[in-house]
């Protein structure tokens, strides 16, 4: 995948702060205020290329969203060579598979950036009514089978002896023409069809479903310890089926 710059090169985006804790995630926050300017990336790695306006990746009145996360939310990019660069504000936009970067005043606009040299990210999500604050940390897909899927990016929601993956898929639904909203007009609408992937240790990737049969078993060894788990728990969201895997194969000390 090959994304180009839409907009002027060379910006350095420094001291924006990550609200956001780690819950459960393999990712560590850098204390930045220890950390020297050799050892980031540059952002120009990422901002180099062409002027161009930013397109959408829909029309207007699309229903539904082509981000993993609607918000802008800062992250922290790590590239091939492992250097991180310091958080700036970004969305991955799935359905145009790109990495989009939020420029704040005087610019306050968006910019795509060039992503052939990232490895990972991390999106700190701020705490909410619906749970606490948290790192989530993105990967290329590099297990995949299928086509280029090896450069999409796959959010890692559990990481022990066995790993979950979760790949975003997002599709364009044209209208029927035969449910057409009051005004009269047919609307696109985008469709979630996320993948789940669970990755053995030194093993292979096999694809689950959010479910205690379908983990137990791709993973064997961990079908009594999940079924406790389940039992306790008593997941119905994937935030939940996350918390099963970490309490049934916990990540190893350090």
């Amino acid at each position: 995948m090959k994304l180009e710059l839409l907009l002027a090169a060379g910006l350095a985006l420094t001291g924006l702060h990550v609200q956001a804790q780690i819950v459960n995630n393999p990712a560590v926050q850098r204390d930045y205020s220890k950390v020297g300017s050799n050892e980031f990336g540059s952002l120009t790695d990422l901002t180099n290329g062409a002027q161009h306006l930013l397109t959408r990746s829909t029309k207007p009145g699309t229903l539904g969203s082509p981000y993993a996360d609607n918000r802008w939310l800062a992250a922290e990019v790590t590239l091939n060579n492992k250097l991180p660069i310091k958080p700036f504000l970004m969305k991955y936009d799935v359905l145009e598979h790109r990495l989009l970067m939020y420029r704040p005043a005087p610019a306050n606009d968006s910019i795509e950036l060039d992503d052939h040299q990232v490895a990972a990210f991390v999106l700190s999500e701020p705490a909410s009514n619906t749970g606490p604050a948290r790192q989530r940390l993105f990967r290329r897909f590099t297990e995949a089978t299928v086509g280029s899927q090896h450069l999409d990016y796959v959010e890692v929601l559990h990481a022990g002896r066995y790993t979950l993956l979760k790949h975003f898929v997002k599709t364009i639904k044209k209208p029927s023409f035969q449910g057409m909203y009051s005004d009269g007009a047919p609307v696109d609408e985008i469709e979630d069809a996320p993948e789940y992937f669970l990755k053995a240790p030194d093993g292979p990737l096999t694809p689950v479903k959010l479910s205690t049969k379908s983990l137990q078993a791709a993973a064997p060894p961990l079908a009594a310890a999940l079924k406790t788990a389940v039992s306790a728990q008593k997941p119905y969201t994937e935030a939940g089926w996350a918390s099963v895997l970490d309490a049934a194969d916990p990540a190893a000390a350090k």
